[in-house]
């Protein structure tokens, strides 16, 4: 695929969020009801209208592609050009009024990540990239940190409390890590890594559509993002992650395998 197709689509990737701002904001601090999916994790009308927003934009724009939502499923999981979608990653944030909640959309070619793009709505923020893209912030290069010693770097533990109660000897040997540690969650903490705020993010408890839309990225900033044993992510990865540079990335998957 040349360089300028996988351009293109990325700035269509882009143009699909933006025109989909709107829906999760008009919703945003408004009283919504709240449901219960089967996994307790809650939803709203907003989470629903906002990727069928997303899936609209792209099936107008892309009708051969096929697309893998957070809130309606997969349509053409076979095809060439997979769409992966999250149309609020944060819904407790969301839901309790807290900004830091963002708008995922990811694309695959032959189950291979292409690009990735995060919109935080409220902030007024977009990040993307993906591989020979290279990493942008609202339109300014950005890149991870590099070269940070472990006793100094800033670590983002994203779930800590599902961490804390299901892996605690994981948890406790994260908190011990680094300068910093701090409990954080959903994909601005992947925003903070690839713009250098942050040197680490470890994750917990994900689904295919909050990892491979960041993966990109991540990964254009100059960072490994795999699972807890190292391996590449893909629709069968069991949700734990670790992102960062390439030396403090196997410094903590060795913490982890030692925990």
């Amino acid at each position: 695929m040349a360089k300028a197709d996988t351009g293109a689509l990325m700035a269509a990737a882009r143009e699909i969020l933006a025109a989909a701002r709107d829906e999760p904001l008009a919703h945003f601090r408004a009283g919504l009801a709240v449901e219960a999916k089967a996994d307790q994790s809650p939803v709203t009308v907003a989470d629903r209208a906002t990727e069928a927003r997303l899936r609209a934009g792209i099936a107008a724009r892309f009708p051969g592609h096929g697309i893998f939502g957070e809130e309606f499923g997969a349509a053409g999981m076979d095809a060439e050009y997979l769409w992966v979608i999250d149309p609020i990653d944060g819904t407790k944030s969301f839901i309790s009024g807290q900004p830091l909640w963002g708008m995922l959309l990811g694309l695959l070619h032959r189950g291979k990540p292409l690009l990735g793009a995060v919109q935080m709505p409220v902030l007024g923020e977009m990040a993307w990239g993906g591989p020979g893209l290279g990493a942008f912030l609202n339109g300014a290069p950005i890149r991870a940190r590099q070269g940070v010693a472990p006793e100094q770097a800033f670590l983002n533990i994203n779930e800590l409390p599902q961490l804390l109660a299901e892996e605690p000897a994981v948890a406790a040997s994260l908190l011990a890590a680094g300068r910093y540690a701090r409990a954080s969650a959903d994909c601005y903490s992947y925003v903070q890594l690839a713009a250098g705020w942050v040197d680490a993010v470890v994750d917990y408890g994900l689904q295919p559509y909050d990892y491979l839309p960041v993966l990109p990225l991540v990964e254009a900033a100059g960072c490994v993002m795999t699972d807890w044993q190292g391996r590449p992510l893909g629709f069968g990865s069991d949700g734990r992650v670790v992102a960062a540079p390439a030396a403090l990335h196997g410094w903590l998957l060795e913490r982890i395998a030692g925990a």
